[in-house]
């Protein structure tokens, strides 16, 4: 509730981060989220230029059934509408999600952003492991092998992930996305349930958007200015208390 009260009252000056071209951006919510979690970062979307757009599937109630044939129908509807390649915004299960539909459709997709997302390690390195085998019925060890490289695989599109060693639910650690040519990692102070109106992280996407498609540069790029708490994964920094 804090960081989406501090993003409320900081929304002047958000308007005024960087402006979008237009391109279609498609949410993904978290695990037992709906698209109703995503409506501020839309609203902020909006504001840039972007066309925003939920992704219309109901609440996110884990991989099953044919949730991702449903997926890149969306996708393939957003590209057939706009006639451009579109950007993908995860949080936590969506990013999860949206690495996979990049992997398997890079084609359709310009770039992939993910929030506090479990992307390598442990495929149980999050506190809600217990509540997904729960609803979804399955156990996190017999997820198809071949998904979860597809996750874990950096894809071939700019990707950037955003997490916080302050996260909550998922481990930190699980969240880094090893630095490449079309690959970073940003650290923000926060909470795994305020990433999606985290003011620094709106800054953040704001800037990932706003790149011109093809001309990729990292976030830390030499003379880029950035709000303080925005870090790199690998400075020295105290543990997170306990």
């Amino acid at each position: 509730m804090g960081e989406l009260a501090t993003t409320l009252l900081l929304r002047p000056m958000l308007r005024r981060r960087e402006r979008g071209d237009g391109h279609p951006v498609l949410l993904l919510p978290g695990f037992m989220a709906s698209d109703l979690s995503t409506r501020p970062l839309r609203i902020f979307l909006r504001d840039l230029g972007y066309s925003a757009h939920r992704w219309a599937l109901g609440r996110n109630l884990g991989p099953r059934g044919d949730l991702e044939q449903r997926m890149v129908e969306r996708l393939d509807e957003l590209v057939e509408r706009h006639g451009r390649t579109v950007s993908l915004i995860g949080w936590s299960l969506g990013g999860v999600y949206a690495r996979l539909l990049a992997n398997r459709h890079p084609e359709k997709v310009r770039s992939v952003i993910s929030l506090g997302s479990p992307i390598n390690g442990d495929a149980e390195s999050t506190n809600s492991a217990r509540l997904f085998e729960f609803v979804t019925r399955q156990r996190i060890a017999d997820i198809d092998p071949e998904k979860l490289a597809d996750v874990r695989r950096t894809p071939p599109v700019p990707t950037t992930s955003i997490f916080s060693r302050t996260d909550g639910i998922t481990a930190w650690r699980a969240s880094i996305e090893k630095e490449g040519p079309l690959a970073e990692s940003v650290e923000v102070p926060g909470s795994h349930l305020g990433l999606g109106f985290n003011p620094l992280v709106l800054c953040v996407i704001a800037d990932r958007l706003a790149q011109s498609e093809g001309e990729w540069k990292p976030f830390f790029r030499p003379g880029a200015v950035h709000p303080p708490g925005i870090h790199r994964p690998d400075e020295a920094r105290a543990e997170p208390a306990s």
